[in-house]
């Protein structure tokens, strides 16, 4: 085929990854990469069929099948074709089928050589897992999973799992719709001016951060070195949120979208939270009780909290050790839930504090992640573990200041008036 690609398109063409995951921002020339994608692999393969998917039926027709004909049909590639039934031959008797994920039965039973997925950020959430996967199986088909984001959803973790090199046959990409030189550039820089900064990130430079929590803003989150903290009297916490202790020797790879263990050490104070770290990573359980004995020695806290449940019972084991074989002995809080769920306590801890600016954060390493994890909250793809640690400070410290309360000795003065 003689057919004119914009530079990224060849690039994704050209590669030899059976799985290829592309994020495009609008007008970057995502149909025409899928359309060209789904021609050249009917005329290569002499099994199965090929199939495009859009999130609807409606849509798969509306954006694919005469962007399909516009490109054979000048060719002479087309012998027949049906929009009742959405379906193409080209030459060869070679079968191509345009479907919507909102109807997924009708995918079932085919056998795909490949499968070209059109904004899958808008699929339902099983479709591709339940139905379309196990179409390839038995010819070992290849697949395109192309769109524009909507936020952290199923194609940001396929996106993720493609470009971080531990998915075998898989790849991705990011291009923005600057990376088509056919759009004229001022367009772009007047949606720019015109648009809300997220929906401008989101469709034009294919941002998965784009509209990010619908609670905490990215407006103004002030860092400060040591220097510039508060000069105030405070009191030190630190506040653990353990996930699970990883085995030693075990791979990486398949433990990095897991669950973090976070200490947070903060300085309290009349004038707020002073977030001075927020310690953080997969350890196993001795890694852990040593991270949480080191910042007991490093910090002196005034109180020590770890959240309740099966993990803190199995690192309280190996924490005593140390206390015994250092001899330096503290009290560890319990934290729980309070019957609130995750959201409800965050919000409850954390969000009028930001708004007030009575939370500031000291420089390091840590900020992004932590700020990446409050702009996103709550989303299930995205990791929590830093601001739930953060939380958690509220409980300790009340805990802590309830217990240093001294109630004065009651007297009556007045035996009728009860006071």
């Amino acid at each position: 085929m003689n057919i004119e690609l914009l530079p990224w398109q060849q690039e994704v063409m050209g590669d030899p990854s059976r799985f290829k995951v592309v994020v495009a921002g609008r007008r970057c020339g995502k149909s025409h990469m899928a359309a060209v994608s789904i021609i050249h692999s009917a005329l290569a393969k002499t099994k199965g069929v090929t199939m495009y998917v859009a999130p609807t039926q409606s849509m798969a027709r509306e954006i694919m099948f005469s962007k399909l004909a516009e490109i054979a049909h000048p060719m002479g590639l087309i012998e027949g074709s049906n929009i009742n039934n959405l379906e193409m031959t080209l030459v060869g008797n070679r079968k191509i089928y345009l479907k919507g994920a909102d109807r997924p039965d009708t995918m079932r039973g085919l056998s795909v050589n490949h499968l070209v997925m059109d904004e899958f950020a808008f699929f339902k959430s099983d479709v591709y897992e339940t139905i379309l996967r196990p179409t390839l199986s038995d010819l070992r088909g290849s697949a395109l999973f192309i769109g524009t984001p909507a936020g952290r959803n199923q194609f940001f973790e396929i996106y993720c799992g493609a470009v971080s090199g531990d998915w075998p046959d898989y790849n991705g990409w990011t291009f923005t719709t600057y990376d088509n030189p056919l759009v004229d550039k001022a367009e772009i820089e007047h949606a720019k001016k015109t648009l809300p900064d997220w929906a401008f990130n989101q469709e034009y430079r294919a941002s998965f951060d784009a509209k990010g929590s619908e609670f905490f803003k990215a407006s103004d989150f002030p860092t400060y070195t040591e220097s510039d903290r508060p000069k105030a009297p405070c009191q030190t916490f630190i506040a653990v949120d353990l996930a699970g202790f990883n085995e030693v020797g075990k791979s990486k790879a398949k433990t990095s979208r897991l669950d973090n263990t976070a200490l947070a050490i903060v300085k309290v104070g009349e004038y707020g939270w002073w977030v001075k770290d927020i310690i953080h990573g997969r350890w196993d359980l001795n890694e852990t009780a040593i991270k949480i004995f080191n910042a007991v020695r490093d910090y002196q806290p005034i109180s020590v909290g770890i959240e309740k449940g099966i993990a803190k019972q199995a690192v309280i084991s190996p924490l005593m050790d140390l206390m015994r074989q250092y001899n330096r002995y503290f009290r560890v809080e319990e934290l729980t839930h309070g019957n609130k769920s995750k959201t409800d306590r965050v919000m409850w801890a954390l969000q009028g504090r930001f708004e007030h600016g009575t939370i500031t954060l000291n420089k390091g390493e840590w900020n992004a992640t932590f700020l990446d994890e409050l702009f996103q909250f709550p989303n299930q793809l995205v990791h929590d573990d830093l601001i739930d640690s953060l939380a958690y400070i509220d409980q300790l410290a009340n805990i802590a200041y309830t217990s240093d309360y001294i109630e004065e000795e009651y007297e009556l003065l007045d035996a009728y008036a009860g006071y």
